[in-house]
């Protein structure tokens, strides 16, 4: 009659962050597929183990290694017959997985197998120990956490996003103040510019005031477009995905509001070339929105700077010149 093994000795090995063998015990219940559950039961009762939701089956080579063929819960035990097997009541099939994985594989292969313990074995088939339901909990906890920060689309990991939400006043003003001192010097830009369509402006005043709505409208789409592919950055999306899609989108959104746009101005305003001008801008400016709300956050991502603190800023700065220069572009071609 076999009786149930010493637990393993402690882990020495260096490990990876992240790795799945950060949250491993190797303190846990061990016996063969030979050990009775009365054997086993005996032997736990009184003992001590670092967890003891779930004992290791094991065979042990002639070599002294141990080769794991099962695990079985300890309400398993508890409720089989004394006399059984341990073989005849373990799950001969658990979830295991090898040193190095990361820990969030780790902790939903578990999840999605349905036992409360994850195996280790190395690629000799050695057993290293066991991940226990309470660390597996915990690391399953966390990488929620930093999967809502990052579909949140502003910063990369929990710690980092919470760092942001309790970093002092200073701290705040240098992440957000250079961009919105590139967003004051962008409207600098934009009065220069204005004031160089001045003559166009006097020609037909009503030309001022589409200004703000043919802005507003281009802001609109590329912030869209923007909060679509920050999102998908933060969640490992490549941005090549949706670059077709979304410049489609940004030509038929265009489209629509040139649709829209064209008799609406026309009517009230009494004039089909200045109808003209806003829905071809509409369409243009949409379009290019689109565009530049791409390029922006992936050239930030691809630099290392968090895309959410500097693209929107630097976006909405280009997206109102090109929207200016685009309106008064199709203005002096139509109306003048």
């Amino acid at each position: 009659m076999s009786t149930p093994l010493a637990p393993l000795p402690g882990q020495t090995d260096a490990l990876l962050p992240g790795s799945i063998e950060n949250h491993l015990v190797t303190d846990v219940p061990v016996c063969t597929p030979d050990t009775t559950v009365a054997d086993l039961t005996r032997s736990l009762v009184g003992g001590s183990f670092a967890s003891a939701a779930d004992v290791a089956v094991c065979e042990v080579t002639p070599g002294g290694d141990r080769r794991l063929v099962g695990l079985v819960p300890l309400a398993t035990v508890l409720a089989a017959a004394p006399g059984a097997r341990v073989a005849e009541v373990m799950d001969p099939d658990p979830p295991v997985v090898a040193p190095g994985l990361s820990q969030e594989r780790g902790a939903w292969k578990a999840a999605r197998h349905g036992e409360s313990s994850l195996a280790v074995v190395d690629a000799d088939g050695r057993f290293r120990g066991l991940v226990p339901p309470s660390r597996l909990l915990t690391v399953l906890l966390a990488e929620h956490d930093e999967d809502l920060a990052r579909l949140g689309g502003f910063l990369s990991s929990t710690a980092s996003a919470r760092h942001a939400m309790d970093e002092p006043l200073l701290a705040r003003l240098w992440h957000r103040l250079p961009w919105l001192l590139v967003g004051l010097l962008g409207s600098a830009v934009a009065a220069v510019l204005v004031r160089g369509f001045e003559a166009d402006l006097e020609a037909d005043v009503r030309l001022a005031s589409f200004i703000p709505g043919i802005v507003y409208m281009a802001d609109a789409v590329g912030t869209q477009t923007e909060a679509l592919v920050i999102r998908g950055l933060s969640v490992g999306v490549p941005v090549r995905r949706v670059v077709r899609l979304e410049a489609l989108t940004g030509v038929v959104v265009g489209l629509s509001l040139a649709a829209v746009a064209l008799p609406v101005v026309g009517l009230v305003m009494g004039s089909w070339p200045l109808a003209l001008t806003v829905a071809l801008s509409l369409l243009a400016a949409c379009t290019v929105a689109s565009v530049v709300a791409m390029t922006l956050p992936w050239a930030m991502s691809a630099a290392g700077r968090d895309p959410a603190f500097g693209s929107g800023p630097l976006a909405t700065v280009l997206q109102d010149l090109l929207s200016l220069v685009i309106y008064f572009a199709v203005a002096a071609a139509v109306m003048m």
